[in-house]
């Protein structure tokens, strides 16, 4: 088995409904279960063109099977499958599930690129992410220092 984490996100809608229904898929997931979820964090829009409402952020740890591009064509079923239509570049999200890292392995294709290339640079991807690895460090990835460099900003724990 492999470890793997994905990112979620969500400024459309009912957030928090719409989370924990992309987590719930992600653990249906043939040969795959959640392990961990981190905490859930309310954020600012990042690099948007227009206003937008906030964005609920999270981070799961996955034990899968399934090997990247599998996974990562899953996570793509998963927001077709709850309704997200890609109009643009940063467009409002309904669901968003990015395949962050997986198992440690790097990948640099026209499909897939990994550890992903805006995780050292989004506090609403390393707090999180943090959570699950409070020491740093994600299968071999060392984020803690970068995350202390571009600072937690906005990154606001989400309260129900």
């Amino acid at each position: 088995m492999k470890e793997a984490v994905v990112a979620l996100g969500s400024n459309v809608g009912d957030r928090l409904r719409q989370m924990e229904a992309a987590i719930k898929a992600l653990d249906r997931l043939p040969r795959t279960r959640v392990l961990a979820v981190s905490r859930f964090y309310v954020t600012d829009p990042f690099d948007v063109p227009e206003p937008q409402e906030d964005y609920l952020n999270a981070c799961v740890k996955l034990e899968t099977d399934l090997g990247a591009h599998v996974l990562l064509g899953a996570c793509l079923g998963i927001e077709a499958g709850m309704g997200k239509v890609r109009t643009y570049r940063n467009a409002p999200r309904l669901i968003d599930l990015d395949l962050l890292l997986y198992d440690g392995e790097r990948y640099n294709d026209q499909d897939l690129t990994l550890p992903h290339p805006g995780i050292l640079q989004r506090a609403f991807v390393m707090v999180p992410l943090r959570d699950l690895y409070p020491e740093g460090v994600a299968l071999g990835l060392q984020f803690q220092q970068e995350l202390e460099q571009v600072g937690e900003g906005t990154v606001r724990l989400y309260s129900r």
